[in-house]
């Protein structure tokens, strides 16, 4: 009797050999899965037995509509299973958005979608695991920041702006991530990065270049000016995103801590009167014993560039992996307008949902 459950489960534990067609459990919403890939579907009790039930000694994060576990399916196959909320009804656009939009794309600096399982009340998403988790984790850690070195984190730098590319123009999709930040970028064995986290990432299609919404949804300090204070996005509010992330890499500094620093009411207008002052070393994270004092500083002016407040003035993706590659001439950066002062004080009437530091406002004049 025993060997018969023993064999029972192990069964039940397999994924289903079948695959299910994105268009049977998504709407399109004007999105058009049709002709997207089809992806494994695994049953629910295979996945619990992959986390031991999602133990909690398998959790790897909290979000703000569900959580990740550790699990290794019946084939050894380790994995990142992403468990939305059943209370969460923004999640279940979430998963949708994933499931579309990543499914279809293939980019080394991009996480991977293996599978999916949709039972009922349950929406899971499993991605490849990947070992080192977040950067944040290496970077803001007093203990694991000094496993960063230059070459290190430059290799970041460019996988993350090459993955922006493919997003932009190489890929056959043309998307806008609205959420690049540290902890969204993704650490394998050998330090790669993979962007993830597609959940409010939305397609342009046609020749549009701007989207107007009401409703901003991201990470304060890492959004635009006109996304924050319009609702008005394009590629280079990913653009803007990307300078901040590459200026807290150089500097080891979160964007959100350097207000204390002089007066600066955040990380950007701090380099850029570091950079305007030719003390832009001083910008330099001191973790930092050995590094090119040619990238370094041309990582902090190609970030300066691509925080400008006017989104016309920041570059493209193509212009920024040229310039950090030495490949373009770099012109100077404008002083900033420091509009995130006003952020500050009005906070843009937002409710924070500390748990994924996700920021959901409602314009009240989307521009």
């Amino acid at each position: 009797m025993l060997l018969w459950w023993n064999t029972r489960q192990k069964r039940r534990g397999r994924p289903r050999k079948d695959t299910t067609p994105l268009d049977s459990i998504i709407r399109s919403d004007g999105l058009k899965p049709e002709g997207m890939a089809e992806l494994p579907k695994y049953s629910f009790v295979s996945i619990s037995l992959a986390t031991n039930n999602f133990d909690i000694a398998n959790k790897l994060g909290q979000g703000g509509f569900g959580s990740v576990y550790k699990g290794k399916l019946s084939d050894g196959q380790v994995v990142a299973v992403k468990r939305l909320a059943s209370s969460s009804s923004q999640g279940i656009e979430e998963f949708k958005n994933e499931v579309i939009l990543i499914s279809k794309l293939q980019h080394r600096n991009l996480v991977r979608l293996v599978g999916l399982c949709s039972e009922r009340e349950e929406k899971i998403l499993l991605y490849e695991y990947l070992p080192n988790k977040s950067l944040d984790m290496f970077l803001f850690d007093v203990e694991r920041k000094g496993k960063l070195n230059w070459s290190t984190r430059f290799s970041i730098i460019m996988g993350v702006a090459k993955g922006l590319l493919y997003l932009h123009k190489d890929s056959s999709l043309r998307i806008v991530h609205r959420d690049l930040k540290v902890s969204n970028i993704l650490l394998d064995d050998k330090m790669n990065p993979k962007i993830s986290d597609f959940g409010l990432a939305r397609m342009f299609e046609g020749t549009r270049d701007l989207i107007n919404t009401r409703r901003v949804v991201g990470t304060l300090g890492y959004m635009s000016p006109e996304y924050a204070m319009g609702g008005v996005f394009s590629e280079k509010s990913d653009v803007y995103s990307f300078g901040v992330l590459l200026l807290e890499i150089v500097s080891g500094k979160k964007n959100t801590s350097i207000c204390l620093v002089e007066d600066h009411i955040n990380l950007p207008s701090y380099a850029w009167v570091l950079w305007s002052e030719d003390r832009g070393m001083d910008l330099i994270d001191d973790e930092l014993c050995e590094f090119s004092v040619v990238e370094t500083m041309r990582c902090i002016q190609v970030g300066l560039l691509c925080v400008q407040d006017e989104a016309i003035d920041r570059p493209n993706m193509t212009t920024v992996v040229l310039m950090l590659s030495g490949e373009s001439q770099l012109p100077q950066p404008k002083r900033p307008a420091f509009m995130f002062q006003s952020i500050k004080v009005q906070a843009i009437q937002c409710s924070v949902q500390s748990a994924n530091s996700m920021t959901s406002c409602t314009l009240q004049d989307g521009r």
